[in-house]
């Protein structure tokens, strides 16, 4: 005899506040490690279109190490791994202060920073050079040109594999439960081991992940759409 769905359990006792606290750290760690994702993304991407060929041969490593690498592997090099090779008051420092999800939004950010370093860069070879070269000649810098010209197009040229590589970076937060992080995962983790009502705690984690993923490809949508380049 199949037992009737019973989502109600989701309000009783304390599991209320471990949600709301579970969705807050998640959207935290996805907002914390995308912002780093994108600052590593335009730096990697800039050295790789420079003209050198030095920085062009790091930056390609670091691309192959992230995109090959697991994430979850990753994760777990910087939470076992680096704190060995940090002094001891460092180390006291970061157990003092959340290191489960500090070093977990530095992996994600990392990793997904290699991703769209890519997304940007083909962005930026999709711009003509003769731009670039009329900001040079106008007297701005490599930098100053790409910042100001080259960064802002191939932003919106790139948007569209942005925006699927930031709903991966989003689903890829689940990966910090394994590190103790008490993202949503983790607490619909909690709460299933004790009411046993597997089916309504995963499915209602299912939905708002769900949910979540479809709003930021609306946004993404929404956005690429008011900052189209139109075709002259």
């Amino acid at each position: 005899m199949s037992i009737p769905l019973d989502f109600s359990i989701l309000l009783r006792d304390e599991y209320p506040k471990w949600i709301v606290k579970g969705l807050v750290t998640m959207l935290e760690l996805t907002a914390l490690a995308w912002l780093l994702a994108m600052v590593v993304g335009i730096v990697l991407a800039t050295i790789r279109m420079s003209n050198s060929r030095w920085g062009q041969a790091v930056v390609a490593a670091y691309v192959e190490y992230h995109q090959n690498v697991p994430m979850l592997v990753q994760i777990f090099l910087w939470y076992f791994g680096i704190p060995a090779l940090l002094p001891g008051p460092w180390q006291q420092w970061i157990n003092a202060h959340s290191s489960e999800f500090l070093f977990a939004f530095v992996a994600v950010g990392l990793c997904m920073g290699a991703y769209m370093s890519e997304d940007l860069r083909g962005g930026i070879r999709s711009i003509p050079k003769s731009q670039l070269e009329a900001s040079r000649a106008l007297g701005l810098s490599y930098l100053q040109a790409t910042r100001l010209v080259v960064l802002p197009q191939a932003i919106r040229i790139a948007m569209p594999t942005l925006v699927n590589h930031t709903v991966l970076l989003f689903k890829n937060t689940s990966l910090a439960m394994t590190v103790g992080v008490a993202e949503l995962t983790y607490v619909t983790r909690e709460i299933e081991s004790q009411s046993f009502r597997t089916v309504e705690v995963y499915l209602f984690a299912t939905m708002v992940y769900l949910g979540i993923s479809l709003l930021i490809m609306a946004g993404g949508a929404a956005f690429e759409h008011r900052y189209r380049i139109k075709a002259r």
